[in-house]
């Protein structure tokens, strides 16, 4: 092992820096899974008795530290429990970011032989469409994946495996359409199911936006997809992926950040957190309010 330096009777070595960084790194990414929930505040108290539980049994305070020490062997059991919700998305998380998570890369592994399908389709009907449902303030909300059906979603709604097509965007999120309430699910230009039941964020998100925009983000935290909103109230278009939003977009935004998705292009860095775009509205409306 090599030394680098030493902090008084400590000798701290490459692998210690190394251990160092990746906890550190690893704290992070579960403070941003968590930040914004109530989990941050239960987390944070278990991180306390733990830190507190490392200092008694160092200072060699017996009987502190077998109390101590009880309640956190059943602690990681009440932690599983209790914080189960973010486990499955850290899980999910590190599932969508592997390379293993990739179905392309087993279909061109397993059939080899065969043409592998490609994810790019007419996105017109989608715009149009949305155009019409904006114009009408008709709320929609619709998942664009390119990788997978989505059967576990797809299932919590009806299935329809129909073309895609502006006609049938526009009746299924008519008022009066049976169909209306829910997402619908659009892969490999078809709409696979309409009326599906979509995961909603636990997040604290800007109170103008509705359950629809929640649980658009709820999806996006989920899955590897690309959400659509038609706000109901206002009309505006807004966009989810990977938890982050775009809001009040352009036509033209829209179709671009699809065809660049479908792409399998980088679209990520366009999109806000959420706490960012709350920071930057507020920073707006004093500026206005100056002026």
């Amino acid at each position: 092992m090599t030394l680098l330096f030493k902090i008084g009777f400590l000798d701290i070595s490459i692998v210690n820096m190394i251990d160092i960084a990746l906890v550190a790194a690893l704290l992070y990414q579960i403070y941003k899974l968590l930040k914004g929930s109530v989990a941050i505040k239960i987390f944070l108290g278990f991180l306390s008795i733990y830190l507190i539980y490392l200092l008694v049994r160092a200072l060699r305070m017996e009987l502190l530290s077998a109390i101590l020490g009880q309640f956190m062997g059943v602690g990681v059991i009440a932690a599983i429990i209790i914080f189960a919700p973010e486990i499955r998305k850290f899980l999910l998380l590190i599932g969508r970011s592997s390379f293993l998570s990739d179905d392309n890369m087993w279909k061109d592994l397993l059939f080899f032989w065969r043409k592998r399908e490609n994810s790019i389709f007419n996105i017109s009907p989608i715009i149009d469409a949305s155009k019409t449902l904006a114009g009408s303030n008709t709320g929609a909300l619709m998942v664009i994946s390119k990788s997978t059906e989505l059967k576990f979603y797809a299932e919590s709604g009806d299935i329809l495996d129909a073309e895609l097509s502006k006609r049938l965007l526009i009746s299924i999120f008519n008022k009066y359409s049976p169909l209306h309430d829910g997402a619908v699910i659009i892969y490999n230009g078809k709409i696979k199911a309409a009326r599906c039941i979509l995961p909603v964020t636990e997040r604290e998100v800007p109170a103008q936006f509705g359950l629809r925009h929640r649980a658009g983000i709820g999806m996006s935290e989920a899955t590897d997809t690309l959400i659509l909103i038609v706000s109901e109230e206002t009309g505006q278009l807004s966009m989810a992926k990977n938890g982050k939003i775009l809001h009040n977009m352009s036509f033209q935004e829209v179709r671009e950040t699809i065809n660049d998705y479908l792409n399998s292009e980088d679209v990520d860095a366009r999109f806000e957190d959420i706490d960012e775009y709350e920071l930057k509205k507020r920073r707006k409306l004093a500026m206005t309010s100056k002026s």
